[in-house]
């Protein structure tokens, strides 16, 4: 008795100093909308119930985890979703789990890529996943490098070089026709995927004073394009900027002296973006910020927004905490999930 008691002790201590310690780096909705499941630093991917946390009677209980599993043995930085896989990388291979096996609580997995790194040493991390209309996955690496992968037969089809550090995020624009990559060297690529032996352009905002920070670095760490292909809009250690594509130059810097956007996304007529301070930030496309809507984080990396369900559409962040906020009106924080 008193065994099972200090064992129970042991393990509950080791949870709470775990959840000290927790990021969770990236978030991905089930295709029902129903669940986000979000990745954690220490390996593990824990999901959530929407709908038992959004239901009229929820109680604390509703917004605990659903089910945790150990999906790698280092940090899971990316989490992409298809029909019918939750595809999460990070270190070592880049894997995918079978949504209905992981809503079963059995998650397996189907099948794994893994990135042909040329470090006889070191195993660079993939830090960012996107998947094209067509089933191309684009996985961002440590390595500095782009890989393109056949989801299909599981083969690296290409290669995109030209960073030189390692890729931060990933996006991609005109039909999933282009894609474009952000770095650690301060440099946005864009790659004509029909072509891509080489970018078609390169942006380097750290060289405009509009947005330039030198004190800050030139590293990007976000990066994002509207549905028109007119805009895009990236920051890092230079000012959240927004760049008109047809001129390729910046239009608009935003003022956040102090704040590092690490996550940033276009949002019908605004611009939500987050970092090193503990709030998400909506701004006007003319530079204006309307809102600033504080978070649990003190550092946020991953914003989220529901578009599988308009039952549970709802607003995610999420960062350096064991707790994910959630947004219904996404002007304010309507309650947290706790990673266990």
């Amino acid at each position: 008795m008193r065994h099972n008691m200090a064992d129970n002790f042991e393990t509950e201590m080791l949870n709470q100093r775990r959840q000290l310690y927790t990021t969770v780096f990236s978030q991905s909705f089930s295709p029902c909308g129903r669940f986000v499941a979000v990745c954690d630093n220490f390996g593990r991917i824990t999901l959530f119930s929407l709908a038992a946390s959004l239901s009229a009677d929820a109680k604390e209980d509703s917004r605990k985890p659903v089910f945790t599993f150990q999906a790698h043995n280092g940090p899971v930085y990316s989490l992409s979703s298809t029909e019918r896989f939750l595809i999460s990388a990070g270190t070592g291979d880049i894997k995918a789990w079978s949504w209905p096996d992981i809503l079963k609580k059995s998650p397996k997995v189907q099948w794994s890529l893994s990135p042909p790194f040329n470090h006889s040493f070191d195993n660079p991390e993939t830090n960012s996943v996107v998947i094209t209309k067509e089933g191309t996955l684009c996985s961002g690496c440590g390595d500095n490098n782009v890989y393109l992968w056949d989801m299909q037969t599981g083969t690296c089809t290409s290669t995109l070089k030209g960073h030189t550090d390692y890729i931060h995020a990933l996006t991609l624009r005109s039909n999933d026709q282009q894609l474009v990559s952000a770095g650690e060297d301060g440099a946005i690529r864009i790659w004509d995927l029909r072509d891509s032996r080489e970018a078609a352009h390169v942006l380097e905002p750290y060289k405009h004073d509009v947005c330039g920070r030198p004190e800050q670095g030139r590293w990007i760490g976000c990066v994002a394009v509207d549905s028109g292909d007119d805009w895009l809009v990236c920051g890092g250690g230079p000012s959240l900027s927004l760049w008109h594509m047809r001129s390729m130059t910046p239009v608009v810097a935003f003022s956040s002296p102090d704040s590092c956007q690490n996550v940033v996304m276009l949002q019908e007529d605004q611009i939500m973006s987050a970092g090193s301070s503990p709030c998400v930030n909506h701004w006007s496309m003319n530079g204006e910020l309307r809102s600033q809507v504080p978070c649990t984080p003190p550092c946020i990396y991953s914003l989220a927004i529901n578009t599988n369900s308009a039952s549970y559409k709802v607003l995610s962040a999420a960062g350096s905490s064991a707790k994910v906020d959630i947004f219904t009106n996404f002007g304010y924080k309507a309650f947290s999930m706790l990673v266990c």
